[in-house]
């Protein structure tokens, strides 16, 4: 058996922020999949299902974030789960919007739902982050996290949730590498292929859409020459739709100017009250 945790805090008041997007990407395995309805168990809500023939059972814990590993801990030791089959969903700060990536064990950034579940069953479970993005300085993460995603950000967001619904079976097989592999194809995003013909990391460890840009790389290095080479990027951008990490990306920086302003109006009138 499988137990798929997803991350947040309960209640109306948080459904859509973004540090619920790990609930939201349970519930969207939950309805595809078909499972059972949810019900209290384990300090959280549960739900038994199947994926791809695979036996799952999904967990959202109640207990708030700081406390989720209370949760996974007793599912755990109840169902006496082995900790290699545990899957966390979570939130990721230090992932571009709309990325996915997954790992087992690590460090836990500062995350401090995984923090409480690396203290209930230790820390070699696998994780799958959900890239929400950085506000651009740590004092704003928490008002960040706590906010809910921006009106923008649902032409990634929900195309990102559908896609790993439909990935799932290969999460609940253990294949996490195909699993990130079909994300990137149902959103429309490959990653490039070396020469081998092998599935590979893009420069900077971005994924990038097969043609166009591929296409500028071709032409700048037959040009040798930076100015030809920027403008067969030009061109090459010119002939696509903005992709969708560029759409997230607009959308994250909007965003980020919005809470600086933000934070500097409220500056200016605390200063403006204490003289």
């Amino acid at each position: 058996m499988k137990l798929l945790v997803g991350l947040g805090n309960p209640g109306a008041k948080y459904a859509r922020n973004r540090h619920n997007v790990g609930f939201m990407a349970l519930e969207a395995i939950h309805a595809r999949h078909g499972f059972a309805g949810w019900r209290k168990r384990f300090q959280g809500e549960a739900a038994d299902g199947e994926i791809a023939g695979e036996k799952c059972l999904l967990l959202k814990p109640l207990t708030y974030m700081n406390e989720s590993g209370r949760a996974v801990g007793e599912a755990v030791r109840f169902l006496k789960i082995d900790v290699a089959d545990v899957v966390v969903l979570h939130d990721e700060l230090d992932l571009v919007p709309g990325k996915v990536k997954v790992k087992t064990g690590g460090g836990n950034a500062g995350h401090n739902g995984l923090r409480s579940i690396s203290a209930h069953i230790g820390n070699e479970y696998q994780r799958v982050r959900i890239g929400i993005g950085h506000p651009g300085a740590r004092e704003l993460v928490h008002h960040y996290v706590l906010n809910d995603f921006a009106k923008a950000e649902a032409v990634w967001l929900d195309p990102l949730l559908d896609a790993m619904a439909a990935s799932a079976p290969h999460l609940a097989r253990g294949d996490a590498s195909r699993f990130v592999s079909q994300i990137l194809n149902l959103t429309g995003e490959e990653p490039e292929r070396d020469e081998g013909g092998k599935a590979g990391k893009s420069p900077g460890g971005k994924s990038e859409k097969g043609g166009a840009k591929k296409e500028a790389r071709d032409k700048a290095g037959k040009a040798g020459e930076g100015i030809a080479a920027k403008d067969a990027t030009d061109e090459a951008a010119s002939e696509r739709p903005p992709s969708q990490r560029e759409l997230a990306k607009k959308a994250a920086d909007a965003t980020e100017a919005r809470q600086k302003g933000a934070i500097a109006d409220g500056l200016r009138r605390w200063l403006a009250s204490r003289k």
